[in-house]
């Protein structure tokens, strides 16, 4: 608002021209200030609002502080008005005139009562009164301004951001809600509907908090001595809106859900299907194996999946009643479920069938060395003969007994290798015959 008065000797009548003239414009500068606080929009918005909690308490002080303000700026209005009109006496002021207007400029001549200072909330032991140079007067009335702006500036900061940005938010959440409604998310019934309610609950409370207590949302800017220097606090605001924003993505996947749930149905049956049929050809396939091959353990084919045809007809009946929210998770879960089903029955006819594939590589093994021993002019030779009927005998009877079917085939090849004059089959040992072969 304004400077202060340096200490000195007795003034001259130049020095005291300059005073004077620095201490109207001082004068001028502070009225300004303080017309501009009378009107700023924050006091008035404080002076006119049911306050509560830390805003209360500090616009107690502070409204104080305000009126101990004009009173110091009617005292300061006084002593200059005095000091000019001593200085007005005569063109050239006396030597008696120069002593009583240094002693005003300069010395303890603005009383001001003590009540005033403590209503303010002054510190020190309370006094009847207090008195003041010009230039501490104008220290003190820097201070006191600067304390009283800085609460003005920061509420009307608040209120300009918070309430806003709160109705913008409960706008969209008045929005979210009716589309909510309309996939069937409601409270009670889907954990986003209750989401929606306590998102609701707490913006009324926090518009109710902001409106009443608009500083106990002001973070000070730290290091800042400036008036009004920090930002509003909008920590619970925007843990809010990103609550709205997940819910809203949730609505959204539900409204996928309605778009494409038949398609999705659709492919989770045609999945289902595919395993069903995948099962039946493992309990086919075993039963041709138990009366195909012997001492072998075949697994067990279990039956197909009940509880997922269960669940497929549950989500048919959801999507039929236009319950998307629930239809949502349960689709989910239903295709996953259905693509683990399909590869469980492949696998399970994987394994219920590997007889059957060993079976079908010993034969092929002993067609190719029969084929391989015919192209060499050596296939009636008796020894082959009769190891490969031994061998095809086994391959081609039921039950199969794979292990001793094997042993077989091993043996013609170990016979038919000798014969062509090749090395031994490797770690293909068996009993020798009469003529010592293996």
């Amino acid at each position: 608002m304004g400077g202060t008065d340096p200490a000195g000797p007795v003034l001259d009548r130049d020095e005291v021209d300059r005073a004077l003239a620095r201490l109207g414009a001082e004068h001028e500068a502070i009225e300004t200030s303080l017309l501009a606080l009378q009107d700023h929009a924050g006091r008035r918005l404080l002076e006119g609002a049911e306050l509560t909690g830390v805003t209360k308490e500090r616009w107690a002080r502070t409204e104080a502080s305000i009126t101990l303000l004009w009173a110091y700026f009617d005292a300061y209005s006084g002593a200059l008005r005095t000091a000019r009109e001593i200085r007005a006496r005569r063109r050239w002021s006396s030597r008696e005139d120069l002593a009583e207007l240094t002693e005003l400029l300069r010395g303890e001549c603005v009383t001001v009562p003590g009540a005033a200072e403590a209503a303010a909330g002054a510190s020190g032991p309370g006094r009847l009164s207090r008195r003041f140079t010009l230039a501490a007067l104008v220290e003190r009335m820097n201070e006191l301004y600067a304390a009283g702006l800085d609460v003005v500036v920061a509420a009307d900061a608040v209120w300009s951001a918070l309430p806003a940005r709160i109705d913008l938010l409960a706008a969209e959440l008045q929005r979210t809600r009716r589309l909510a409604h309309s996939v069937g998310v409601r409270p009670g019934e889907h954990p986003a509907g209750d989401d929606l309610e306590r998102i609701t609950r707490t913006l009324t409370r926090l518009r109710e908090q902001v409106i009443s207590d608009p500083l106990a949302f002001w973070v000070p800017a730290k290091g800042s001595a400036a008036p009004g220097g920090g930002r509003p606090d909008t920590t619970v605001y925007d843990r809010e809106a990103r609550a709205l924003e997940e819910v809203r993505r949730e609505i959204d996947a539900v409204l996928g859900v309605r778009q494409d749930a038949e398609q999705r149905l659709i492919k989770v049956r045609d999945v289902l299907s595919r395993a069903d049929r995948t099962l039946a050809e493992a309990r086919t396939a075993r039963g041709e194996v138990l009366a195909k091959i012997a001492a072998t353990e075949v697994p067990v084919v279990s039956g197909p999946p009940t509880a997922l045809h269960e669940q497929l007809a549950t989500a048919a009946e959801y999507r039929r009643q236009a319950q998307w929210h629930r239809l949502s998770p349960l689709l989910d879960s239903l295709e996953q479920k259905a693509e683990d089903e399909l590869e469980r029955a492949r696998a399970s006819l994987t394994a219920v069938t590997a007889p059957l594939a060993v079976r079908a590589e010993l034969r092929g093994r002993l067609d190719a060395y029969r084929a391989k021993v015919a192209r060499h002019g050596l296939a009636e030779d008796p020894l082959l003969v009769e190891r490969y009927d031994t061998a095809r005998r086994m391959l081609w009877s039921a039950p199969c007994d794979l292990r001793v079917a094997e042993q077989a085939v091993l043996r013609y090849q170990q016979a038919a290798a000798e014969m062509l004059g090749a090395a031994p089959v490797p770690g293909q040992g068996g009993a020798r015959d009469d003529r010592g072969e293996s």
